[in-house]
């Protein structure tokens, strides 16, 4: 069998969701989190990243991109996304409070009757203050 790099545009939604749920998965490895994905939205998580320490859980909701949805707000989530060569995980609740006070969100049609706003690129007004949420990871094996 030849193995061959597959094409991430060709991919229909659930296809990147499990995708970016395995890229993700690599990266959380570097900082000691084990990983187990759910097969339904349980409490809104894609799934459960388990800390080595035994005792930290992260129930992640995984995104496109730097997203808030009022149906997550109290669930203790934690959100993924990934932008520009960097993965980014944020507590949502922390977070939206946040970018609430910092952009205009709040008053827009998506998140007033919709319930929800996503950015499509990260506003440069937010890079900075994001910075704290990104991270970084190295998908190679440790050689011995």
């Amino acid at each position: 069998m030849r193995l061959e790099r597959i094409k991430y545009t060709e991919l229909n939604a659930r296809q990147k969701e499990n995708f970016n749920f395995q890229k993700l998965s690599a990266v959380l490895a570097d900082y000691g989190f084990v990983t187990m994905r759910l097969s339904d939205d349980w409490q809104g998580a894609d799934f459960i990243a388990h800390h080595v320490d035994g005792s930290t859980f992260l129930r992640v909701q995984l995104k496109g991109r730097l997203s808030f949805y009022k149906k997550y707000t109290g669930k203790d989530l934690w959100v993924a996304f990934h932008e520009g060569g960097s993965w980014y995980l944020y507590p949502h609740d922390e977070l939206l409070g946040d970018v609430l006070k910092l952009t205009g969100i709040g008053s827009t049609v998506s998140w007033s009757h919709r319930g929800g706003y996503s950015f499509p690129r990260v506003p440069q007004r937010l890079q900075g203050f994001l910075s704290k949420y990104r991270i970084s990871g190295d998908a190679h094996p440790i050689a011995r």
